[in-house]
């Protein structure tokens, strides 16, 4: 049974030097509007007490075409600019609903930078785009072919730190649900492994930063040479961005591969509700959890799953997985991170890692299967019994962030 999802087609292209200048001119149009609006709505917030909508912003774009200082936005395609104010519409909804912190303003040397273009501002014909206020189509690099018969939605422009354009095509495509499987799997992330599987398996942790850290180092000891605002300090700092980018796209690359084959080979993929962000807390640990860029792999399990007809289960983060012997359930009190192996005193012995995604496989079927309490139960001074936070031990599916 196939089922039709919104898509996003990634490719690489090349601009001409009058493409390039009318994306640059675009880009910073966008990001002067965002801003302006931004700085709008903040001050009718403090000074008013009103909260500013869309439409408002709409009409203030208008007013501002017509002034000497701004007329220039009205040289560049009207629909990146109105996308960038419908961005920051979205922004203060998910913070008024508390999914987000207040919106940011847009900085060109921090910030993304990008164009946003709906149907009525380019034109698609036999495979060639052509964005609004452009005479020639884009030099797109196809490095994978478009779902038969497909129509972008959407057209997204960007341009990274380290030079490269890509366009990002929105596109409706059909999906296949895989087969049922039997399968079921736990996973336990790690860094020395990066995940640990309830197979036994451990998959090794390609460590991609720290392969290219010499080569960084020497580019970033370099741009810190380089005099400020200078020719050779932005090509110093361009260097610095390519590599940041090749780490980013080998170890994206790894992180697809690996999350495609987690859900094709099992029905029920089982991961942990981890704090990173509390994690990187920890400087020691900081760079090499960055680099494990756990985050990114259970994202990219959770719309895989949802794509093929899997289930993802998480489950509570402070499950005492590998504090709990898999084979009779007995909690040891403490068990410091130097240790690997240990006995339990039913006599079985456990690899840490391996019977910790065990214990993370039986929660989330449990969980799964009639949504119990995976919290450990703990002993009142009085010698009741307790359950510590009874409510929800663990979440079904995608978790609320």
């Amino acid at each position: 049974m196939a089922r039709q999802v919104k898509r996003a087609f990634r490719y690489r292209f090349h601009p001409t030097d009058e493409q390039a200048e009318e994306l640059a001119r675009t880009f910073g149009c966008a990001r002067l509007v965002y801003n302006r609006a931004l700085e709008e709505r903040t001050r009718a917030w403090y000074t008013e007490q009103r909260r500013v909508s869309y439409v408002e912003t709409s009409a203030m774009l208008t007013a501002w075409k017509r002034t000497p200082d701004l007329a220039f936005l009205g040289e560049v395609s009207s629909v990146p600019l109105q996308q960038a104010l419908r961005h920051l519409q979205t922004a203060f909804t998910n913070f008024f609903a508390k999914r987000a912190a207040y919106p940011r303003f847009k900085s060109r040397k921090k910030s993304r930078q990008s164009a946003e273009y709906t149907r009525s501002a380019f034109k698609w014909s036999d495979g060639r785009l052509t964005l609004a206020k452009m005479s020639e189509p884009l030099a797109i690099v196809w490095s994978r072919p478009l779902p038969e018969h497909a129509v972008p939605s959407t057209v997204t422009v960007s341009r990274d730190a380290a030079g490269r354009w890509f366009v990002s095509l929105l596109c409706e495509d059909a999906i296949t649900r895989l087969d049922p499987v039997d399968q079921a799997v736990g996973i336990d992330a790690g860094v020395t492994s990066l995940v640990t599987l309830s197979t036994g398996e451990k998959v090794t942790n390609p460590r991609h930063e720290r392969r290219d850290r010499e080569r960084l180092a020497r580019a970033q000891k370099d741009l810190a040479r380089k005099a400020k605002s200078s020719k050779n300090r932005e090509k110093a700092k361009t260097r610095v961005a390519r590599i940041h980018a090749r780490i980013a796209d080998r170890r994206r690359d790894f992180l697809h591969k690996l999350s495609t084959r987690l859900v094709h080979e099992n029905q029920v993929v089982v991961i942990e509700d981890l704090n990173v962000a509390g994690m990187v807390a920890n400087h020691s640990l900081a760079r090499a959890i960055s680099d494990a860029a756990w985050r990114d792999l259970r994202t990219m399990l959770e719309y895989k799953a949802d794509w093929y007809g899997r289930e993802l289960v998480v489950i509570d983060r402070w499950f005492p997985s590998s504090k709990t012997c898999s084979e009779c359930g007995a909690i040891t009190e403490a068990m410091p991170l130097s240790v690997r192996e240990w006995e339990c005193g039913c006599g079985a012995r456990h690899d840490r890692d391996v019977n910790a995604a065990k214990n993370i496989l039986a929660a989330g079927l449990a969980v799964a299967a009639c949504g119990a309490d995976v919290r450990p139960k703990r002993r009142k001074p009085s010698g009741q019994t307790a359950t510590k936070q009874e409510t929800h031990g663990a979440t079904r599916g995608i978790p609320r962030l």
